[in-house]
């Protein structure tokens, strides 16, 4: 069953992975979405919240191969989608493209990242 979108778009604790960088950069990829959707037409925000979702994911990566992981290979395939997704999107950025990524990161953190907490 889909998790909630929080309106306003922002983390709370109902997000926490229990690592202090990744739960602090998820807070940042929440708030690099809800700034595209209030500045959709911003080529600058569009291009800051595709790096902070690649640095991101490049350091969750990181962390699976450190701990042998054995979801990696899904966990890696399932953030490649998503940037090549975003990757995709041009200024003006739709609503309906901002609201599929606001879910995609809900939906994600919730049954994707959960599993690695306590194993990495």
């Amino acid at each position: 069953m889909p998790y909630t979108v929080p309106e306003p778009y922002c983390w709370d604790k109902s997000f926490m992975t229990f690592y202090d960088q990744i739960d602090n950069e998820h807070k940042g990829l929440f708030q690099g979405l809800f700034d595209v959707g209030v500045y959709p037409g911003s080529v600058e925000t569009l291009r800051k919240c595709n790096e902070l979702m690649a640095a991101h994911f490049a350091y969750e990566q990181s962390m699976m191969l450190k701990a042998s992981y054995p979801e990696y290979a899904h966990h890696k395939a399932a953030h490649d989608g998503f940037l090549t997704t975003l990757g995709k999107l041009e200024c003006p950025v739709n609503a309906s493209d901002v609201d599929y990524a606001k879910d995609w990161l809900v939906q994600h953190i919730k049954t994707v990242d959960f599993p690695y907490r306590g194993k990495l």
